[in-house]
């Protein structure tokens, strides 16, 4: 009777081990096959042209339409700015260099303004993109023209994209506090290059620049 039930239990115990040996197996290929098939990333989000409207001249502003969510086309006059010239005060438009959404108002009526000063920032929300920042060591696997998985946080499903622009230089080359060492101890520090993914129209998408992303690029 005992020697029954540790045959059993022997057997048992080989058939969970040969599971075990097979499950690892089949994981192990899974990983294998993925980082050779892709490269993938999620230190990626949701990016666009950034479009800054500007203060044309110095003065008062008036008829401010700039306000948050409005869409313009490109040329489009969304206030004006009330300024002196000579001895007459003239109303100079303030235009939008380019289609877009407003997602910042930094303005308002009757507000006085230097040149130069920005208004508002937009963005073209038809037109959005994908800005992945790849490690060094993996940036020659990166080809313009590949085919790109996009999965972003908060939304079912993925979008298709292409990889449209290779950066020159590092992220942090552009950086307000680029990587320094301050003493004879130095860690090297693995860089990331900016990958710029293009996708289709992004029109009642649900997008938003800013938003985090995972990327799969098709090697």
């Amino acid at each position: 009777m005992n020697t029954g039930n540790s045959y059993r239990r022997l057997i048992t115990i080989q058939i969970i081990v040969i599971i075990v040996v097979i499950a690892a197996a089949l994981t192990g290929y899974y990983f294998y096959n993925q980082s050779t098939l892709y490269l993938k990333t999620d230190d990626a989000q949701v990016s666009g042209t950034q479009i800054v409207i500007s203060s044309p001249a110095t003065g008062k502003i008036t008829n401010w339409q700039g306000n948050f969510g409005n869409t313009f086309s490109s040329g489009a006059t969304i206030a004006d700015v009330e300024t002196q010239e000579g001895n007459k005060v003239v109303d100079i438009p303030i235009k939008t260099p380019a289609a877009g959404t407003i997602v910042q108002s930094d303005a308002m009526n009757n507000e006085y303004v230097a040149a130069g000063t920005p208004l508002a920032y937009a963005y073209d929300m038809n037109h959005l993109d994908i800005v992945a920042n790849i490690k060094e060591t993996e940036i020659n696997d990166v080809k313009v023209g590949q085919q790109v998985d996009v999965y972003v946080a908060g939304q079912s499903g993925s979008l298709s994209g292409t990889v449209s622009q290779i950066g020159l230089a590092t992220a942090s080359t552009f950086s307000l506090l680029p990587t320094q060492s301050t003493t004879a101890d130095y860690t090297k520090v693995t860089q990331v290059v900016p990958v710029t993914i293009s996708l289709q129209s992004t029109a009642g998408s649900g997008l938003r620049p800013g938003m985090s992303a995972t990327v799969r690029i098709h090697k």
